[in-house]
């Protein structure tokens, strides 16, 4: 690993966006121009199995500029975000001695979040209870899980997003666990960390971002998406892959719906979670909002907000 250290405090650009925004093209010219290397934030792309339902870096892009977490996991991996904000915090103390800047990029607000500024530690329920969640998920479906949450932790049922079977989950597994809730175990107190952070938020026209989930829609059909799901099928329950793209596919390999029909929810279902990732983001005071092709403005804004210590 080369050394490209100067006289700069340790800093982290983040760059958050929507999906189909453009973060990674945007990523690797950031890490190229500062010489250094990107951490992934986007908890889909962290499994190797997902490639083209998550519009994972090329092997183009990868070999433009090094990332971490891409592709470092299997489906069949145990994994959460509190062992993210771990892993990426040991990677970061490695990479801060020899780069003063390092990239993180993603649409995961959430494992954002663990890295800038912490993440509660929560304890990881024994295999028998999650199996257990999980089958009443499957049997029951996610209205089942909504009820036994209100039933254990109101307060957390009234904030928590009730469409996202994997928080409902977790913090079921978290009460029933510990015999307390899960509002009780989140303090949501910012973590003190040693390097500087730099927020840059990608958007563009609402338009133009729905027009291009479209196109990247159609191209990972070509790319051959659901010759991807199929070969899946035998993980469908995974956590990894109830997601949008997967799911619309498996509903057409079941018979459910036409490809067309997928398709068109593929584009749809993508074109909500990008407004759900722009709400999120949009909460965060400390972004500074850019379009993707304004690369010469990004780079010029991180260089007047790094600091660089005054000369011994």
């Amino acid at each position: 690993m080369p050394s490209h250290r100067q006289n700069y405090v340790s800093t982290l650009i983040v760059l958050p966006g929507p999906t189909a925004i453009g973060k990674t093209t945007t990523a690797i010219k950031l890490a190229q121009h500062f010489q250094t290397e990107i951490i992934s934030a986007d908890s889909r792309q962290f499994y190797r199995e997902l490639k083209i339902g998550t519009a994972a870096p090329t092997p183009i892009e990868l070999a433009a500029a090094k990332h971490h977490f891409i592709g470092n996991l299997s489906i069949k991996d145990y994994y959460n975000v509190s062992r993210y904000e771990k892993e990426v915090l040991q990677l970061l103390d490695k990479l801060f001695k020899y780069y003063p800047v390092v990239v993180m990029t993603g649409g995961s607000g959430l494992y954002i979040n663990a890295v800038c500024k912490g993440i509660d530690e929560l304890p990881d329920p024994d295999e028998k209870l999650r199996k257990t969640i999980k089958d009443w998920y499957a049997k029951h479906g996610i209205e089942f899980l909504q009820a036994k949450l209100k039933e254990v932790d109101p307060e957390y049922y009234e904030i928590v997003d009730r469409k996202n079977p994997k928080r409902i989950m977790r913090a079921l597994e978290v009460c029933i666990a510990t015999g307390t809730t899960f509002t009780s175990l989140r303090k949501n107190q910012a973590k003190p960390r040693d390097f500087n952070i730099i927020k840059i938020g990608l958007n563009r026209p609402r338009a133009e971002l729905f027009e291009n989930i479209g196109h990247r829609t159609d191209q990972m059909i070509s790319d051959g998406l659901v010759e991807e799901v199929k070969g899946l099928a035998g993980y469908r329950n995974h956590n990894a892959l109830n997601t949008v793209g997967y799911k619309e596919i498996f509903e057409f390999l079941d018979g459910k719906i036409t490809l067309d029909r997928a398709i068109e929810n593929i584009k749809t279902n993508t074109r909500r979670y990008a407004k759900r990732q722009l709400t999120w983001f949009g909460h965060d005071k400390e972004i500074t909002w850019f379009m993707p092709e304004d690369i010469e403005q990004v780079i010029l804004f991180v260089e007047s907000k790094i600091h660089r210590p005054p000369f011994s």
